[in-house]
């Protein structure tokens, strides 16, 4: 097949999104496709170009991206492209029509909020991953977590912050410790654990700045696992922990920054429980053929969903690939099956 892999686009998961973007498409050139990396909002002149000799199969030279320490300056990258406000670049749209199937490497922005996937559906192109109405419900954390507690999916206690809510307000109504976080972000980009008033007030800026949109979530102290989904079965429950801090953005993309344990070291019935549990999620959202559900596992037992993913990453320290290879699957058999 011909696949565009759609990848970069103007979201603060920019740097993580080329990286998976990269490595699906070597995987995918691998496993005999021809393939087009294409960068959502830089897009790709075509002047001169045949549009056919834009697909890759293996025997060119491999994509290479490593995912920086810090997270993207929109506002230089913005400045430095022509394409000002629109957030699809000259001929995406052209070379993903021209494609058999686009891949969707994309974090964050229009690729998970499901903006790029209605405008595919409008358009006739056919896609990987969920489609726009579970796109949308997964990204606004505050939507998934209302669903999850009506279909009864244990997820930690919540307040979104309002105009005039002060700290002492957020403390009284939440209590101390405390996750701040932005509503529809991923990566960790943005996120502050929370012991005091001062680190509230500083946390709530900080996440300000990457959307108006604030969560305040009640910590819950614990062991942190997560489990992909493929085509309905869970694989694996994975385990991570962070050498130092939470899995923030820099330990979650910095080789040997976290220890991942796959299967996880659990019993047989926390295993089955979490994976249900993960199912159960997955289908209140509307997912599609794969996603990956984050949970904590309290000092009682008790599991708390976190959030979902719809597009999971796929770089070199992610763990969808990690649990897919714990049941035999191999990065190209794992995009492969995903595309197929």
């Amino acid at each position: 097949m011909k696949i565009v892999v759609l990848a970069g686009g103007l979201s603060h998961e920019r740097d993580v999104s080329l990286s998976s973007g990269s490595l699906i498409a070597n995987a995918l050139r691998e496993a005999g496709h021809r393939v087009l990396l294409l960068d959502v909002y830089e897009g790709i002149s075509l002047k001169d170009i045949n549009l056919e000799h834009l697909f890759k199969d293996k025997s060119h030279v491999p994509y290479v991206y490593n995912v920086p320490e810090t997270a993207p300056d929109l506002h230089a990258i913005k400045n430095n492209c022509s394409n000002g406000d629109s957030l699809i670049g000259p001929n995406v749209i052209k070379n993903c029509q021209a494609a058999d199937k686009v891949f969707i490497a994309l974090h964050g922005s229009i690729g998970e909020n499901g903006q790029i996937q209605a405008t595919f559906d409008v358009l006739g192109i056919p896609y990987t991953g969920t489609g726009y109405i579970g796109s949308l419900l997964a990204m606004d954390k505050d939507i998934s977590k209302k669903l999850m507690r009506e279909g009864n999916i244990p997820t930690p206690h919540w307040v979104m912050l309002e105009d005039g809510m002060t700290e002492q307000h957020v403390i009284q109504t939440m209590g101390l410790p405390c996750v701040v976080k932005p509503c529809s972000n991923g990566s960790s980009i943005g996120i502050s654990m929370v012991s005091t008033q001062d680190e509230l007030q500083k946390a709530i800026a900080d996440a300000k700045k990457i959307e108006s949109k604030v969560m305040i979530e009640k910590k819950i102290v614990g062991r942190e696992f997560s489990v992909g989904l493929l085509k309905g079965e869970a694989l694996p429950v994975i385990e991570i922990i962070p050498k130092t801090g939470f899995y923030d953005y820099k330990n979650k993309y910095q080789p040997n920054m976290a220890t991942e344990i796959c299967p996880a070291r659990i019993t047989t019935a926390t295993t089955i429980g979490m994976q249900k549990l993960a199912l159960n999620v997955h289908t209140c959202l509307r997912l599609g053929t794969y996603s990956r559900i984050d949970f904590m596992l309290d000092e009682k037992g008790d599991m708390y969903c976190l959030e979902a993913n719809t597009l999971p990453g796929m770089t070199p320290t992610s763990l969808i690939p990690q649990e897919a290879l714990a049941m035999g699957i191999s990065y190209t058999q794992l995009c492969n099956e995903i595309v197929s």
